[in-house]
């Protein structure tokens, strides 16, 4: 018998999502569904998922050990936030306020606003600041049932800058109850100083940050802004295979707000993950299945920044092409920390399923950050991380319901009714 100090007991449902990853096509819909079950860990990592009548034929209780009352509930595991970039200064609400007013994404931008707006506040502020400034966006994802995301740097724009950046996700993720995958995004905008030299400001980034990142381990990932008036696709190939001989994986903006050839960038160089993909096509689809790319797919931003068309996720699933889910939390168009709401946004407006949302918000984000080892599915074997809702999984569509009892990372309860 097996050794637990936290059980989670009394489940109407669980949905395990175990299996394989990346889950793609109709498999994608299979989430491993399991009637009055009950999921056991020990020191944070789960020892036993199963019928609750054989529980106690398999792992022996310590006498203090924790018990989470699910009665009532549908327990999923903690999302995987895949896309954010959460560590940033200064306040563009503002710009939103434009937006409701009628003003494009190119109109602010060329204003003035945008990513140049939140770079200027960014390399003003110390680490402290940003760090405390993070932190409480961490918070507010965790209350939410995020338990690991992914966070880029990108604001800066200048190697000191974007180092500050990334060492402060690296103190965060020490510190908070959220795993944080870092990212390395300073191809993310070319800044002003640069504008009439930008092939410099190529060179800066593959010869300087680069090097520097890497040196200090700071991220796993690189990324890159491909998109008509940012990164063009030959400078993507160059810095993300730049990125890839200093050791870091590559991930990489694509076709968010046309068609800019990022999808194609992926699969050549086999990028695990390709994200917006507003304006993908059939061969976007055809080329990420043959690289085994995984398609990170942001409705919130579609949704705040009107864009008026979302991500075609029903063509990348009836293709075989796995699709993730994240929040693209961000100053300027991603205002949601809510996994549930990205969720929401690709049942109504994206034609996905419930099941195929839920994959794509835990086992499939997980692949995609090559966590799929770790976290995304409730496996023996795997961290305790699982996020419990107050009836059905159908409430998690219930926005501002606040459907969630509890957030559980690491076999710890951090958040939720039964946080103590």
């Amino acid at each position: 018998m097996l050794p637990a100090d936290f059980l989670i007991e009394h489940a109407s449902l669980i949905a395990t999502c175990a299996g394989p990853a990346p889950r793609a096509g109709r498999a994608q819909r299979e989430i491993g569904a399991l009637e009055n079950g009950a999921i056991a860990s020990h020191r944070g990592v789960i020892v036993y998922v199963g019928p609750a009548d054989r529980l106690g034929a398999a792992i022996e209780l310590q006498s203090d050990a924790r018990r989470l009352d699910a009665s009532g509930c549908t327990v999923v595991p903690g999302f995987v936030d895949a896309h954010t970039h959460v560590v940033f200064a200064g306040d563009r609400r503002a710009e939103l306020q434009r937006r409701l007013a009628g003003a494009t994404y190119a109109e602010i931008a060329a204003a003035g606003g945008g990513i140049l707006n939140t770079v200027a506040a960014t390399r003003a502020a110390s680490e402290e600041e940003l760090a405390s400034q993070t932190r409480a966006r961490l918070d507010r994802m965790l209350a939410c049932g995020t338990t690991t995301c992914e966070a880029k740097s990108g604001y800066g724009l200048t190697t000191e800058s974007e180092l500050r950046q990334l060492r402060v996700l690296r103190a965060l993720d020490a510190e908070h109850a959220i795993d944080v995958v870092p990212t390395f995004l300073g191809a993310h905008e070319v800044p002003p100083e640069y504008r009439d030299r930008r092939r410099a400001y190529v060179d800066l980034v593959v010869h300087e940050m680069i090097p520097r990142v890497a040196a200090e381990g700071l991220a796993e990932w690189c990324d890159v802004f491909c998109e008509h008036g940012v990164f063009t696709p030959d400078e993507a190939v160059e810095i993300l295979e730049a990125g890839a001989r200093a050791g870091l994986k590559s991930r990489i903006h694509a076709d968010e707000l046309a068609s800019s050839g990022g999808c194609h960038v992926a699969a050549r160089v086999n990028a695990p993950a390709a994200d917006h993909l507003i304006y993908a096509d059939e061969s976007c689809a055809d080329a990420l299945r043959a690289a085994n790319t995984c398609a990170v797919l942001l409705p919130i931003a579609s949704f705040y920044l009107k864009l008026r068309r979302f991500a075609p996720a029903r063509m990348f699933i009836d293709r075989g092409v796995p699709v993730a889910l994240a929040t693209d939390m961000n100053p300027g168009g991603g205002f949601s920390p809510s996994m549930p709401f990205a969720m929401s946004l690709a049942c109504c407006s994206m034609d996905m399923t419930l099941e195929e949302a839920l994959m794509a918000a835990t086992l499939n984000a997980a692949w995609s950050l090559d966590r799929a080892h770790l976290v995304g599915s409730l496996e023996a074997g795997k961290l305790m991380d699982a996020v419990v809702v107050d009836g059905e999984l159908t409430d998690l569509l219930a926005v501002g319901a606040h459907s969630l009892r509890a957030v559980v990372k690491r076999g710890a309860i951090v958040s939720g009714k039964a946080h103590a």
